[in-house]
């Protein structure tokens, strides 16, 4: 058996993502626990840059062309699907985010292969391998064998540490014969967000709310304990959907990633889109009424209870103490 893995790197604003060590470290793990072979995937425009940073894969798979820059899910099943075809890949590895998704599906589809998605972990046991799923926003986790060591994983940002997949070394690189791939759709332009009034990335303090909120009234709540603390407000994406907060407030693998000293999560269930964008903040707060919600994962301190309630109250609590 061929036991080797592909893992497609992800690079935005000429940089390669965290997810993409992170794939690349689980990737090394699994297949050195089988006697495998470790690649990695890297398309788009001017490269060649990247190539130095994925030492720790045993070859590098490259497309440099202007028409796969943030390529559409179709065109990068069809690019893996040549590669896995060609070169016998057992097990290929995505991440979770807006860059891989609908890769998965249609790859799945297109070969015939079994696609795990919402991975937060994968163990070696025996001759086996067991993804962990995250189901119903991380409420229910579901281990999985993976029948026949093939398939294709996606994996939730943050799952695994970053710094096991970077290895500065020169590896062996084989060009993507594209000859035979038909690239329907191709990226124009990257229009960036209007900058807003407030950088959250540069905060100290952030005041992050959820859809627990309720309505866009209850914002004020937020506001007021901001008006102790100091910093800024900040959400998850449902409140900017509904258009309560500006875009440059969203906190998020969509949003911005932030690395506040304080991070408070009012009516925040913990998506791992959300955790994607906070989890690295020095102390993370979270008041949610569902004590089953992700977000405690990864809180220091967390209140299980009505953050209507709990709120008003505990922003009393600090004007008393401060005065």
């Amino acid at each position: 058996m061929n036991n080797s893995i592909l893992i497609l790197i992800e690079h935005l604003k000429d940089a390669i993502a965290d997810i993409s060590f992170e794939m690349l470290g689980i990737g090394r793990k699994i297949a050195d626990s089988f006697n495998g072979s470790l690649h990695a995937v890297v398309l788009g425009k001017d490269i060649n840059k990247f190539l130095p940073e994925l030492g720790i894969a045993d070859s590098i798979f490259v497309a440099d062309d202007e028409k796969l820059e943030m390529a559409s899910p179709e065109t990068i099943a069809d690019i893996i699907k040549s590669i896995i075809e060609i070169k016998g890949i057992s097990i290929t590895i995505l991440g979770g985010t807006n860059t891989a998704a609908g890769v998965g599906p249609i790859l799945s589809s297109k070969l015939k292969l079994p696609y795990l998605n919402f991975c937060k972990n994968i163990r070696v046991e025996g001759d086996n391998i067991i993804v962990t799923n995250q189901l119903f926003g991380g409420k229910i986790l579901s281990d999985v064998k993976l029948d026949g060591m093939k398939g294709i994983i996606s994996v939730n940002p943050g799952s695994f540490p970053s710094d096991a997949g970077k290895a500065s070394k020169v590896v062996p690189v084989v060009e993507i014969d594209l000859s035979q791939i038909k690239i329907k759709n191709y990226f124009k332009k990257y229009i960036e967000p209007e900058a807003g009034d407030v950088d959250i990335t540069k905060e100290n303090v952030l005041v992050s709310v959820g859809r627990g909120i309720e309505n866009a009234d209850n914002l004020s709540l937020a506001e007021d304990l901001i008006g102790v603390l100091g910093g800024a407000i900040s959400a998850s994406r449902p409140v900017i959907d509904q258009g309560w907060l500006p875009l440059s407030r969203q906190v998020g693998k969509s949003g911005m990633t932030v690395k506040p000293k304080l991070y408070f999560a009012l009516g925040i269930s913990g998506a791992p889109e959300h955790v994607e964008g906070m989890k690295d903040s020095d102390c993370i707060v979270a008041i949610n009424k569902d004590p089953a919600a992700p977000i405690f994962n990864v809180a220091h301190y967390g209140v299980c209870g009505d953050l209507l309630e709990i709120v008003p109250s505990l922003t009393e609590k600090l004007k008393a103490k401060k005065g």
